[in-house]
């Protein structure tokens, strides 16, 4: 299907995967619950009449809060492992910029998003500064679940299978530390989600290929071009 745009030949190109748009939304939805269910566990600010025990507000949140970081881990090693799996848009060199081309990506991202210049560059996948912060953020996802995996050692029966990750605890240096960095971690996740958001908008309005359908639908609109070029 082509279509034309400034006087060029678009055409629609299969870009994101079904494992990539799929775990991006389980990610970005166990975030949501993740936030929401960790800031109550470390605050509890809901007050309920009569005894505890009749409600169970924190252990519901607590429940909710395991279930969602099972989904979160699953998700994220799926994503990972389709680093090396998925097609060349998805691959661990679209997260890392290895050579002079992705470096020149680099740049001109940065010159755009700063308002340095006006016109985005058509990117098929990632620009190089998405994929960048994109492995930023997954070390950033992997240390949540190390510190998360610690700190459940503590609530997990003597018999669970999660008291293998017991030996996480001395690598925080104690459950105290683990627990501050799952909790800086947590904001560090958030403002990411908040800067995303704001990229992915900016770059959707200045390129016109279809930047944010393509996270449901998979397609962008590439000029010829840049059709096919990971």
């Amino acid at each position: 299907m082509t279509r034309s745009r400034k006087n060029d030949v678009v055409e629609r190109v299969y870009i994101w995967e079904l494992p990539v748009r799929l775990t991006h939304w389980l990610i970005f939805f166990a975030v949501i619950v993740l936030s929401a269910t960790g800031y109550y566990i470390g605050h509890p600010f809901i007050s309920v009449a009569g005894p505890a025990r009749d409600h169970f507000v924190m252990g519901t949140m607590r429940v909710v809060h395991l279930y969602s970081a099972i989904v979160f881990t699953l998700s994220v090693l799926v994503r990972i492992y389709w680093m090396f799996a998925g097609n060349a848009y998805a691959r661990l060199t679209q997260l890392v910029p290895l050579s002079g081309e992705r470096f020149r990506s680099f740049w001109e991202a940065a010159m755009f998003y700063s308002f340095m210049r006006s016109n985005a560059e058509e990117c098929a996948g990632h620009n190089a500064l998405a994929g960048s912060s994109y492995a930023m953020i997954y070390g950033v996802y992997l240390l949540m679940t190390a510190t998360g995996l610690a700190l459940y050692t503590v609530e997990a029966s003597p018999s669970s299978p999660f008291q293998v990750f017991h030996v996480l605890i001395p690598l925080f240096d104690g459950l105290q530390m683990a627990r501050l960095i799952h909790h800086i971690g947590m904001w560090i996740v958030l403002m990411f989600a908040v800067v995303h958001i704001y990229f992915v908008l900016l770059a959707s309005v200045a390129e016109r290929i279809g930047t944010v359908d393509s996270i449901v639908s998979g397609y962008k609109f590439l000029s010829k071009r840049r059709a096919g070029i990971s």
